[in-house]
């Protein structure tokens, strides 16, 4: 099928939510009724990098897509608005499973009212599908960034971590069997951005905010560089995902190894004041989420990862390439 068909044939796929959209796929560009202040960021996966074929399946790598660039709005409080994709199809990348790509993502923009608003296809030597995502707020100063935590700040974090990582080594087939080893796999093939839980922990007063995509010992760090303070994690209050622990100890890791310092989770990790707990469990209660408070915010530079006996740990966290 050429590229006109294909682009024809996904429109097929999408659907218009709200009323934002004013011109969507079809047109040279696609228009957008403006709201507010404008929150965008962009995101790309590529095959042997974010995902392999192996273990994907061409909608798990629609999912990942989107999830990955929701996530980045929801770790600013953003609302979700209309994103742009980009595909790069490698030859021999049939209809069918572009088709599948574009139904897993549409699939998780629909759980979320959110619009693709229209892209490209080209063909190239790997699969790599670009999301350029705009997220809306009324008010700027309800916005959280990376860089807002002080000294005295608590620290918390959403759900569950080191689900993905487990799930990850599951697909890897590195461990020889594993307790809830199917949901640990599909938590990491599909991320779930936690848009509602960033809107209202945004709201509820988080003075700093990012999502968990590099693991939390990498992502604690860029809020302590970022906000000018130190972060003191207790290692003992991680909410580690179930089924983790008996990943780890098939692989021969530590449980902590998975929740800490890999990535992929996509959970929020913020800071807030210690007289804005009640209203962060309130709203982390509307969002249907869990959250755990795991440390503070004090005087000095970099992070502390604290053991249970008062010890550190060094873990360094996932880096892009």
């Amino acid at each position: 099928m050429g590229e006109l068909d294909l682009i024809a044939s996904f429109e097929e796929l999408l659907e218009a939510r709200g009323d934002r959209l004013v011109r969507g796929p079809g047109d040279d560009a696609s228009v957008v009724r403006a709201r507010g202040f404008a929150v965008t960021s962009i995101d790309a996966v590529t095959d042997g990098t974010h995902f392999t074929l192996a273990t994907h399946t061409p909608a798990d790598v629609g999912h990942k897509a989107l999830a990955t660039a929701l996530s980045d709005l929801a770790a600013m409080g953003a609302d979700a608005g209309e994103p742009p994709v980009a595909l790069a199809l490698p030859r021999g990348f049939d209809t069918g499973a572009a088709r599948e790509l574009v139904a897993g993502m549409e699939e998780l923009a629909g759980r979320h009212g959110v619009t693709i608003a229209g892209g490209d296809v080209i063909t190239a030597a790997s699969l790599t599908v670009t999301v350029c995502v705009t997220g809306w707020v009324d008010d700027d100063g309800l916005l959280v960034g990376r860089d807002g935590a002080q000294p005295g700040d608590e620290l918390w974090v959403t759900g569950a971590l080191g689900g993905s990582a487990a799930g990850l080594l599951v697909l890897q087939e590195k461990v020889p069997s594993a307790e809830l080893a199917a949901e640990l796999a599909a938590r990491h093939r599909r991320p779930e951005p936690q848009l509602a839980a960033g809107a209202a922990l945004a709201g509820a007063g988080a003075s700093a905010m990012i999502d968990v995509s590099d693991g939390l010992a990498r992502d604690a760090r860029h809020i302590a560089e970022r906000s000018g303070c130190r972060i003191v994690v207790e290692l003992e209050q991680l909410p580690i995902a179930r089924g983790v622990a008996d990943v780890a100890e098939a692989a021969g890791l530590d449980p902590i190894q998975l929740a800490a310092g890999a990535g992929d989770d996509y959970e929020l990790l913020l800071t807030a004041p210690p007289d804005r707990a009640p209203e962060l469990e309130r709203a982390a209660a509307r969002a249907d989420v869990a959250l755990t408070r795991l440390g503070r915010a004090e005087a000095g530079t970099g992070i502390v990862l604290r053991t249970v006996a008062g010890g550190t740990v060094d873990l360094v966290g996932y880096e892009h390439q």
